[in-house]
């Protein structure tokens, strides 16, 4: 069988946390302790949050605790020709459509808002109204994106981590966005995309991103691409249940780094959080041998106000 082919993604557009540090440790172990390929790839397709220190922090970030990985690293925006040419393909093919409809537009159209809903479902107002992005902008006078034409009914999404979850992303979302009004492409076609070319057969990332998993599966399926495995690992939350977040201002990675702890410690942390017993330094390497996913707790892990300062004053 071909080696495992896996990626390390992060977005710059925020200094990492204690839960990326984890996410990525795991992603490293599941693909080196079964003698695959871990890829870089720096996904800093969102607008003006991307900026180019925080890529930097994140480089010197996954070093720092020990993460290595094969080839370049590959900034996402430089493939901005193959991502806009499998835009133009699939509204060639009648399976995408430009929209001109802004985020007022679509939250004026719901009869009523739904409790807990972050997200409103697309109505379909631009659906069949125009055959070409030139064509709805000159129409409009409105800048265009573009939505991926969701067909009806449920998708089952294997996770090898959470098991089978079933989709219904047309009633949930409806027809969701592919590109951007400003132009760029979003999230969910750039990375099937860009995991597809780059030869990505596993995905691992945090729970939170198993939605988008289905999500990815249409565009996927639209394009004729193949579907990787998908493992999404529960998340680091604070002491409360609230998961970290860049824009919480969570406890960086660089805030530890630039106070002399000692990313061995956060190893260790995030070692034992996933069901491994190592002593209290432990480098990412010494780790990976021994890792094995199935080990890894379905639950979310909490970080205790007592353990943050110990990994703080870890010297």
């Amino acid at each position: 069988m071909n080696a495992p082919v896996g990626r390390l993604a992060p977005s710059p557009t925020g200094l990492l946390h204690l839960g990326h540090a984890r996410t990525f440790l795991l992603a490293f172990w599941h693909i080196r302790s079964r003698a695959g390929r871990l890829l870089l790839r720096m996904e800093d397709l969102d607008g003006p949050r991307a900026e180019m220190r925080f890529a930097d922090a994140a480089l010197s970030d996954l070093t720092w605790l020990g993460l290595d990985w094969d080839g370049p690293v590959f900034v996402q925006s430089s493939g901005l020709e193959r991502l806009n040419a499998a835009l133009a393909r699939l509204i060639d093919q009648g399976k995408a459509y430009p929209c001109v409809c802004s985020r007022g537009d679509i939250r004026s159209a719901q009869s009523a808002p739904h409790a807990g809903v972050l997200e409103p479902r697309y109505p379909g107002t631009c659906r069949g109204r125009y055959s070409s992005l030139a064509e709805a902008e000159q129409q409009s006078g409105r800048a265009a994106g573009a939505r991926l034409l969701v067909p009806d009914g449920s998708i089952s999404i294997d996770d090898g981590v959470s098991g089978t979850s079933n989709w219904d992303v047309a009633l949930d979302v409806g027809d969701f966005l592919i590109a951007k009004r400003d132009g760029a492409p979003a999230y969910q076609l750039a990375v099937a995309v860009d995991d597809h070319a780059q030869g990505v057969t596993e995905v691992l990332r945090g729970a939170d991103l198993l939605p988008s998993a289905a999500r990815q599966w249409h565009v996927q399926n639209a394009l004729g691409l193949p579907h990787p495995a998908w493992f999404h690992v529960p998340l680091v939350t604070d002491a409360t249940g609230r998961r970290l977040a860049k824009r919480e201002h969570d406890l960086s990675l660089a805030e530890l780094r630039s106070g002399g702890s000692d990313p061995r410690a956060i190893v260790a942390w995030a070692a034992r959080s996933s069901g491994l017993e190592v002593d209290d330094r432990v480098t990412a390497r010494e780790v990976t041998p021994h890792f094995q996913l199935s080990a890894v707790p379905k639950e979310s892990v909490p970080l205790e106000p007592e353990l943050v300062a110990a990994l703080k004053a870890a010297r």
